[in-house]
Order: C-alpha cells, then sequence, then structure tokens
C-alpha cells in the first residue's frame, strides 16, 4: 500500500497539468471567440456576421503564413493585437475589443500585472492564430 500511494499521487499531479495544458491552449480560441469572430467568423476565414457590413474587406487569418513564404509573421500578428501597427477599418489603434483587456484588470494588481496579463492575453490570441494556418 505505501508504494502505491506515491504512485497515485504521481498520476494525480501528471492529469493536473495535462488539464492545465489544455486549459491554456483553449485561451486563445476563447478570445478569438469573444473578440474577432464578429468579424472573421468562427473559422478565421473572414466571413463572420459583420463582415458583409464593413468598408473594408475582413482578411482570412488562416492564410496569415501562406501570404508570409509560409512563415507564420508572429510579431507582426501581436504588434496588429496590441496596436503597434494600425489596422484599417477600426475605430482604435487596437481592434475595437483591445481595450476589453486593460479595462478588465483595472488597477486592482497594479501596472505591471496589469499589462503581464494583457501580454499574456495577446500571446495566446497570436498563438491559436497560429494554429489555425492552412
Amino acid at each position: 500500500m505505501k508504494t502505491f500511494i506515491p504512485h497515485l499521487l504521481a498520476l494525480a499531479v501528471s492529469v493536473s497539468a495535462v488539464h492545465a495544458q489544455d486549459e491554456v491552449r483553449d485561451t486563445g480560441e476563447v478570445e478569438f471567440a469573444n473578440s474577432c469572430a464578429t468579424c472573421h467568423g468562427m473559422e478565421g476565414t473572414g466571413d463572420g456576421p459583420l463582415a458583409q457590413i464593413l468598408t473594408v474587406p475582413v482578411p482570412d487569418l488562416t492564410t496569415l503564413a501562406q501570404a508570409n513564404e509560409g512563415e507564420f509573421p508572429m510579431l507582426d500578428v501581436i504588434m496588429f493585437i496590441d496596436g503597434r501597427t494600425g489596422i484599417r477599418g477600426h475605430g482604435y489603434p487596437m481592434p475595437v475589443w483591445g481595450k476589453r483587456y486593460e479595462e478588465e484588470f483595472g488597477d486592482d494588481y497594479g501596472t505591471m500585472a496589469r499589462e503581464l496579463a494583457v501580454r499574456g492575453r495577446i500571446l495566446s490570441l497570436a498563438y491559436y492564430l497560429e494554429r489555425i494556418q492552412k
């Protein structure tokens, strides 16, 4: 029985770690569904419900790597999301939902913690976009 307990504990820890990885992996997809799918569609192909009423074409986000010689342009994507590079068709430097990240965290945890949380969400979204490339 004494040898069984460590094995059971090791199994529980490994299952928890795998579950935690799944949750991290899903964060980008959740962010995409909440923040991007209205224009880009749930698959990221540019066919969201608002795409028809926008004055500029909504790009297919699943072909970013194809348009960049097969290499996903991670830094460019991050800079688009965080507002360092302007995006035509959006009223703010970041997409219209971008301020939501900063507002959600507020000042409760301080400037540095808020900045880290915002960057983490942006990175999770960028990794999700990388995963949906054709």
